[in-house]
């Protein structure tokens, strides 16, 4: 709720303009002199300070000078009934947000309110997305693995409900990923979709993060700053690695959740907000609730619907594609990787993930300075086996062996394509590749 200072040496137009603003449901203060509203914007942070102009000194412009000095966030409305050109264009290039000419309507006072703080509250929010889309960059979803299928299917499901959704994953696998294609494909989707990273702060960082604080709460505090629940009123709240939630912190984010509603660091008021949780993390919260780590009523406050994340090495059929979207997007200029370097990896188990895969040919990018990728520039941590590129003493060219390869495996298989790929350790696509390079039907 907004907090506004009125401000009025005349107290019976101070309890009318305070009247009406309570009546519409804001936070209010009334005093009756510009030195008292003065004492009172060293103590407390306001929103909106509504003051007349003309007061025994310290009068309106005083009030006005000392708002934008201890809180530029403070907006500032002029009153009086002394209109003239020349103070209203003072009052305004002092930073006043706008000027009312009395006697005006109450609903115009109430109306101008509720535009500037719409307008206050836009302005936190796109300055605090700009700087999260400074560090993340959503891509599409690749894959067409029975798993990806599957994954897809409950984001479907789960995205036009407003339940809270956990999503379980090693690192790398695309949490982040799916949570804002659920939050697109909602019924929220118009609203902001905000993130936080819960390990990258520290326990007091992170309950201001999430919470907001108010002017003075802390050292460093010099002014209030809303948080992400607020930031994400009406939308959905991204909560990433919500494992390291320190459990201090964790009791309450649980009341927060339940109640729907947040008090700033440093504050007293209760503040509704209407959002969607979504959750990821990469550790057991089971075994960290056993353990004491994480509260078991927020645990299942969370997870109301869990979806488990595959890892690359499940999803392996999905490798050939991933490659070739990072391929694209990073710019190789060669076309489609060599069979060599596709069957080297598919055939790594991928321990980070899809983060690893596009690591690793980005660096091979760079390594190849120009030229093709070859199966040198990939730096793999442990050098995988290359499937069915056959390096023999032999009598017989490298072709005609491969092509017996695969005619052993398609013979092994039952003529089964999908079976033959496995035996092989090679997609199907990269079968069919063959297939139709020796003429095999």
């Amino acid at each position: 709720m907004a907090q506004i200072l009125v401000v009025d040496d005349e107290k019976k137009m101070g309890f009318l303009v305070g009247g009406a603003l309570e009546d519409a449901g804001y936070s209010l203060t009334i005093c009756n002199s510009g030195s008292d509203a003065i004492a009172l914007l060293r103590e407390k942070s306001f929103d909106i300070v509504i003051t007349d102009l003309k007061m025994d000194p310290p009068d309106g412009m005083d009030v006005l000078h000392e708002a934008n000095k201890l809180n530029p966030e403070c907006e500032v409305i002029m009153m009086t009934a002394f209109a003239s050109a020349s103070t209203a264009v003072e009052a305004m290039k002092a930073g006043a947000y706008d000027y009312l000419i009395k006697p005006f309507s109450l609903d115009e006072l109430v109306l101008l309110v509720e535009r500037l703080l719409s307008s206050k509250k836009s302005l936190a929010r796109e300055e605090q997305l700009q700087n999260d889309l400074e560090s993340l960059s959503y891509d599409t979803f690749i894959g067409e693995s029975e798993p990806v299928k599957q994954l897809l299917s409950m984001v479907e499901k789960v995205a036009k409900s407003d339940a809270n959704v956990l999503i379980l994953g090693k690192s790398g696998t695309g949490k982040e990923l799916i949570a804002n294609m659920i939050h697109k494909k909602s019924n929220r989707s118009t609203g902001p979709f905000v993130a936080v990273n819960c390990a990258a702060l520290t326990e007091t960082l992170l309950e201001s993060e999430l919470f907001g604080h108010e002017r003075g709460s802390f050292t460093g505090a010099i002014k209030r700053k809303l948080g992400r629940f607020e930031l994400a009123d009406g939308g959905t709240l991204f909560l990433d690695e919500v494992g390291e939630v320190k459990v201090s912190v964790q009791a309450k984010l649980l009341r927060s959740i339940e109640q729907r509603q947040i008090t700033r660091v440093g504050g007293t008021e209760e503040i509704k907000i209407d959002v969607r949780v979504i959750s990821a993390t990469n550790r057991d919260l089971e075994n960290e609730m056993e353990s004491g780590g994480f509260r078991e009523d927020l645990y299942y406050r969370l997870n109301v619907f869990p979806i488990e994340m595959p890892s690359l090495a499940e999803r392996k059929d999905d490798i050939p594609l991933l490659a070739d979207y990072y391929c694209r997007k990073l710019k190789y200029e060669h076309g489609d990787l060599s069979d060599e370097v596709m069957a080297y990896l598919v055939s790594y188990d991928w321990p980070g993930n899809v983060r690893e895969l596009r690591n690793v040919l980005e660096r091979a990018l760079i390594l190849a300075a120009g030229a093709r990728i070859e199966v040198e520039h990939l730096t793999l941590k442990v050098k995988p086996a290359t499937g069915p590129i056959i390096r023999v003493e032999s009598s017989l060219a490298l072709d005609d062996l491969e092509k017996q390869a695969v005619l052993d495996a398609l013979r092994k298989a039952g003529d089964n394509k999908s079976k033959a790929a496995k035996i092989l350790n090679i997609t199907r696509r990269m079968l069919y590749s063959r297939l139709k390079k020796y003429g095999i039907e």
